[in-house]
């Protein structure tokens, strides 16, 4: 195989006692004697390393002919192969590499002292594992999978970088990380007591009470960790990553679950402990406005998710957000996505002007005795729009989502039981040991028919999943899952609570694209919830702005247009948006600065005109 390529084996889908080895037996080498495609039973009892099950199949990368040829990735029936040829511009061995036809990872981010260093890019393309490098937990073996790495070569291939003087200090012991996860929302399988318990453990740095009220997590302190809901799980999971006394800050996803107003307060607590404690803060972050607003420099991380990764040099933030977003990025002489994402050049869309779809009357619903209470003026949705929500959590959105769907009945007010609503909730709850293909084909008698391979499984790249057991997909994989079954009904109504939520940037605009696509050619309605300023401003039509006092009371206005209503619902939460003058993108103002002053000035929250 030429030098610019790999070979990796996905040894969880390949599966000999299914197949007759199609791979090997079609493989072009195969046929003129040589041992290009073998078991790994055979590689192992040539002494080498060995991994996988005895009669799982290994490649040769010396003998492979490379993507070019392709024959035994196109004859697997399991989609377990993949022959890449890795970027021209990669001159360097991998960093790390888990094994003979395993995932590699090709560069690492460099944490500086008092700063916030992002890093943007896909799902499984090795940022984890970039951090467990950095947090001293895994060793890089500079490519050679199976033998012990030489710190000696570490240092010596880093000499002169910028990452020198952190990976001796690590090397030495000299360094103390902190983590937030990125999946809060398994951090009750792991810690079964009182919140204020386990936030007890992290207090090294006596902050934990400043920490506790900035968050507005005090109220649920007393409560037991698996009561809490997502945004609160999320916060206090930043409360005690931020309370550790640590030289080195690794922050997985901090806006999941949180409101905007929520994510500030999440992005300045970071900024002012790297600014006046003068940490490092490493964060991996798909909000793109928070991470503009947050960090000092970003690496964009690239390459074929689980096969290999490649972390850039750093890139300012500007630059770096503004080149993924474009596809290319200049410096790498790099393809990074075949078309560029583009934002609307103006903020306001004309509204949709269709007939009404769903029409409801001033609507009252009660919790408890004064525990909560939402109020929703009257207001229509019309046909082929899609309606944004948004608004504070713990405001009443999925409450109102809930009431349009039936799983709650309003105290006051009815609303029209014969309509067809398709249901995504915020939280999804999967417990069946079903595969994914069998899941959705019991939705719809389209399941895999050309059309719905395009509209739906396709924009939300479902092809590599349909085979895996709903119970061991991630967060983001059973987001798409969760979206695909939703569109996948035939309904009046498609209502979305926060389909943003674990998914990376190209996978918000895949979904965003599918939800946006099956609208149009449906002349179907859609009413999405969520946080991410970006999605919403590539998908809404109009706005349903909530506001009020967050788990006290919450106050629907009618649907508006888009300047109408984001102005209302940026000026409660003191925040302004620009435009960047190349790629239209939403850009927070900072808070102070000049602009900010002379959009609030003007009224105009969300872009000056």
């Amino acid at each position: 195989m030429a030098d610019d390529s790999i070979a990796v084996v996905d040894l969880e889908t390949c599966q000999p006692d299914r197949c007759n080895y199609e791979c090997a037996n079609f493989c072009p080498p195969n046929r003129t004697g040589k041992e290009c495609i073998t078991t790994r039973e055979e590689r192992y009892d040539e002494g080498e390393p060995y991994q996988g099950g005895a009669d799982q199949i290994w490649i040769s990368e010396e003998i492979c002919l490379g993507e070019s040829c392709g024959i035994c990735v196109e004859k697997c029936p399991f989609d377990a192969i993949q022959i890449i040829n890795l970027p021209q511009e990669l001159d360097d061995d991998p960093v790390h590499r888990f094994g003979e036809n395993a995932f590699a990872l090709y560069g690492l981010p460099a944490p500086e002292e008092g700063r916030v260093t992002g890093i943007l890019g896909p799902n499984g393309i090795g940022k984890t594992t970039a951090v467990h490098i950095l947090a001293g937990e895994l060793a890089p073996n500079l490519g050679e999978a199976g033998s012990e790495p030489d710190w000696d070569e570490v240092l010596d291939s880093y000499r002169g970088t910028a990452l020198q003087e952190y990976l001796e200090a690590m090397r030495d012991g000299d360094v103390t990380v902190a983590r937030k996860p990125q999946y809060v929302d398994r951090i009750p399988d792991q810690f079964d007591g009182p919140t204020r318990e386990l936030l007890a453990r992290t207090d090294e740095r006596g902050v934990l009470d400043s920490l506790v009220e900035r968050l507005g997590i005090g109220p649920v302190v007393d409560q037991p960790i698996d009561t809490l809901s997502g945004g609160e799980l999320q916060r206090v999971a930043l409360a005690a990553a931020l309370a550790r006394d640590a030289d080195f800050y690794f922050l997985d996803e901090i806006t999941p679950y949180l409101d905007i107003g929520q994510r500030m307060t999440a992005a300045r607590l970071v900024r002012e402990l790297a600014e006046e404690e003068n940490r490092s803060m490493l964060v991996v972050e798909h909000d793109l406005a928070i991470l503009d607003l947050l960090a000092d420099a970003i690496h964009i991380g690239y390459g074929e998710p689980s096969a290999f990764g490649v972390v850039t040099p750093p890139k300012s933030v500007k630059a770096g957000i503004n080149e993924y977003l474009s596809g290319y990025l200049e410096n790498e002489n790099m393809r990074v996505r075949e078309s560029a994402i583009e934002f609307e050049e103006h903020a306001p869309r004309p509204g949709s002007v269709g007939n009404t779809v769903v029409s409801y009357p001033a609507l009252e619903k009660r919790y408890g005795d004064g525990e909560f209470a939402l109020s929703v003026e009257p207001g229509a949705i019309r046909e082929s729009e899609v309606l944004g929500v948004v608004g504070p959590n713990g405001i009443g959105k999925s409450t109102f989502a809930k009431l349009l769907a039936g799983r709650l009945q309003p105290d006051t007010g009815a609303l029209d039981a014969t309509l067809d609503i398709a249901y995504k909730p915020q939280y999804i709850e999967i417990d069946q040991p079903m595969r994914v293909d069998t899941f959705l084909s019991s939705i719809t008698d389209r399941f895999d028919s050309s059309y719905w391979n395009t509209e739906i499984a396709q924009p939300l790249g479902l092809e590599s999943v349909m085979e895996q057991s709903l119970t061991d997909l991630s967060g983001g994989e059973r987001q798409r899952v969760a979206i695909a079954a939703c569109l996948s009904e035939d309904a009046d109504l498609y209502l979305l609570d926060e389909p943003s939520a674990h998914l990376d940037v190209d996978q918000r605009v895949r979904a965003t694209t599918a939800i946006r696509r099956y609208t149009e050619t449906h002349d179907a309605t859609a009413m999405v919830i969520d946080h991410d300023i970006y999605m919403i401003d590539l998908l809404a039509d109009r706005l349903l702005v909530f506001d009020g006092e967050p788990a006290e009371r919450g106050h629907a206005a009618p649907p508006q247009g888009m300047r109408e209503g984001m102005n209302a619902f940026l000026s409660d939460l003191d925040v302004t948006f620009r435009r960047d003058e190349r790629t239209s993108r939403p850009r927070i103002n900072k808070p102070g600065s000049q602009l900010d002053r002379e959009q609030k000035a003007e009224g105009e929250y969300y872009y000056a005109p």
